[in-house]
């Protein structure tokens, strides 16, 4: 198979779709592999370490995109990479569909086979490709809180591990999934006061069990919920249903009651984001402020470490990958449910339940499409 990787063109996202070592497991496999000059220089990885690899370095996208059978990326198609989708190309990266109503359009007219990271499942369950994503998230979510905490950066001027004297700052977290424990991590290793808020009471047993009176755990409802968002100086919202739009957990009327200077960043913007308040920003201009409480609701917030997230996000990424250009994408599905899971739009077609509900289109089953 023909695989194209364009670089990035999303507002500050240098993180690439296949490494150079992935371009070489395709390679050893038989498989062609289109980079698009200077797709990974950003961080560090060269076209001579790309060609070393065995991949043809092309100028421009419009060619790799006109070329390639399989496009690998990273972020979502921006309208002018969706203009340049034909029918039957395979599309393969993060696409965040439920949120985003002129993408699934664009990508629905395009014609082309769109798998999303996000919602290929795991055999042990789980997202395993949004997995490192959401590590990565999570742990950046409570250092750009902390950031943004500072009287420099519009917050109350409060350092979240405090000081011998001085009681240290309250964190909230909702959500105990992957984003919300590698928060979590992060809160504890800071000295944080801490709570989490889940309704999975397994999960927050087993947390309560590795952390002890280091964290407080919470059944989260809307009366806790409201409770610890008011008393937090931070608050990291990791919510998540898989492919659907994220529930507004924190109403309009909590954060006006919120205090002044305090911080929210909204990890599931990607998704709509869980706080009503939220809209999403970039790294460029990554906060607002909405009654005194500063949101930090970047879209892509392991872009800001592009490097480490690219690495990770390949670990997960390249398995799949290789089945698609090894088998052709029908087989490729037919053979593996969980990657069939991944199928989100299809010759025109929407072919993940939540999005086509959620956007009112018709939900066409994926097997129907599988030959």
């Amino acid at each position: 198979m023909l695989v194209g990787v364009p670089k990035e063109i999303k507002n500050q996202e240098s993180r690439v779709g296949l490494t150079p070592a992935s371009v070489k497991e395709l390679v050893l496999r038989g498989h062609q592999v289109l980079v698009q000059q200077g797709a990974g220089a950003a961080i560090g990885l060269t076209d001579a370490m790309y060609e070393g690899a065995g991949a043809t370095i092309i100028d421009t996208a419009a060619e790799i995109f006109a070329r390639a059978e399989m496009i690998v990326k990273v972020k979502e198609p921006q309208p002018e990479e969706c203009a340049m989708l034909r029918r039957d190309q395979i599309l393969y990266t993060y696409l965040h569909l439920a949120p985003d109503p002129d993408q699934t359009r664009a990508l629905v007219a395009s014609g082309a086979v769109c798998i999303a990271y996000e919602t290929i499942t795991g055999a042990n369950g789980g997202l395993p490709l949004l997995a490192p994503m959401s590590e990565v998230a999570g742990r950046m979510a409570v250092q750009a809180g902390a950031a943004h905490l500072e009287k420099s950066k519009g917050g109350m001027g409060l350092l979240l591990g405090g000081v011998p004297g001085v009681a240290p700052g309250h964190i909230a977290i909702i959500g105990a999934g992957v984003v919300g424990t590698n928060a979590l991590q992060m809160a504890v290793g800071i000295g944080a006061r801490v709570t989490i808020l889940d309704k999975n009471i397994d999960r927050l047993r087993q947390l309560d069990l590795i952390y002890g009176n280091r964290v407080s755990t919470m059944y989260s409802n809307a009366h806790t919920v409201e409770e610890a968002v008011l008393d937090a100086d931070l608050v990291v919202g990791g919510v998540l249903v898989p492919g659907a739009a994220a529930p507004k957990l924190v109403t309009a009327a909590m954060i006006s009651r919120m205090k002044q200077g305090a911080v929210v960043v909204d990890v599931a913007i990607d998704q709509g984001g869980c706080f009503e308040t939220s809209h999403a920003t970039t790294h460029e201009k990554p906060t607002f402020v909405v009654d005194g409480v500063v949101h930090y609701c970047v879209a892509n917030m392991p872009g800001a470490v592009a490097r480490t997230s690219t690495f990770a996000l390949n670990n997960a990424t390249i398995g799949h990958a290789l089945a698609l250009a090894d088998k052709g994408w029908q087989k490729a599905l037919r053979t593996n449910p969980h990657l069939k899971n991944g199928l989100n739009v299809c010759h025109g077609h929407v072919t993940y339940e939540a999005v086509a509900h959620g956007l009112g289109y018709h939900y066409v089953e994926a097997d129907s499409l599988l030959g």
